[in-house]
């Protein structure tokens, strides 16, 4: 299983450079045109303790959606690079919770790119960052990734802390999930 890669998307919309180390300490240095994105990146390396490099630019000129959609693809697809053939790993974590926000996160590294999101954001703006992203950026994960995840608002009202409990609750199930916990690959099929 690689722990160190890097993985660079360039197209005429986005330019995206990632590098990861899977089982780190949850390093960041993260660099995006979109401050609240960046925040939430750091959210999801530090409470992972997956260490990434990251820098990201795009056209936000039109909006942010290219850039959150294509760095959600990119990480997605770097992680699960790193992962190889998934030997050993639970595959499975759920988390989620920030002061009065609580969110279920629950995933599953199944080979099978699913997103069920079902959150209500009060706001549609935190900053220049339109929330409505957040769903774009893990249906990006998730396809680069090809995992099935389930994102379901329990409570909350602050549109921030709904936000980051999502991208908390996300680094831990993920950290679980990459978590090594035995020699085999998690799977009556023999292969992810």
């Amino acid at each position: 299983m690689k722990r160190q890669v890097k993985v660079k998307r360039k197209t005429s919309e986005t330019q995206i450079d990632v590098k990861i180390n899977l089982y780190g300490s949850g390093k960041y240095k993260i660099k995006t045109d979109e401050p609240f994105l960046t925040h939430m990146l750091e959210q999801l390396s530090k409470h992972s303790r997956i260490d990434m490099f990251i820098n990201a630019c795009g056209d936000v000129e039109i909006d942010s959606h290219h850039l959150v959609e294509d760095l959600g693809i990119t990480l997605g697809e770097v992680i699960m690079k790193a992962l190889g053939n998934k030997r050993g790993i639970k595959r499975f974590g759920s988390f989620g919770v920030m002061d009065e926000s609580l969110c279920r996160i629950v995933l599953d590294i199944s080979g099978r790119p699913l997103l069920d999101f079902n959150v209500n954001i009060p706001l549609k703006k935190i900053g220049s960052f339109d929330t409505e992203l957040v769903e774009e950026f893990f249906n990006g994960f998730v396809r680069g990734a090809r995992i099935t995840l389930h994102i379901d608002q329990i409570k909350g009202k602050n549109s921030h802390h709904i936000i980051e409990s999502i991208f908390k609750g996300f680094a831990l199930a993920l950290k679980d999930a990459i978590s090594i916990c035995g020699r085999e690959i998690p799977s009556t099929k023999n292969k992810i």
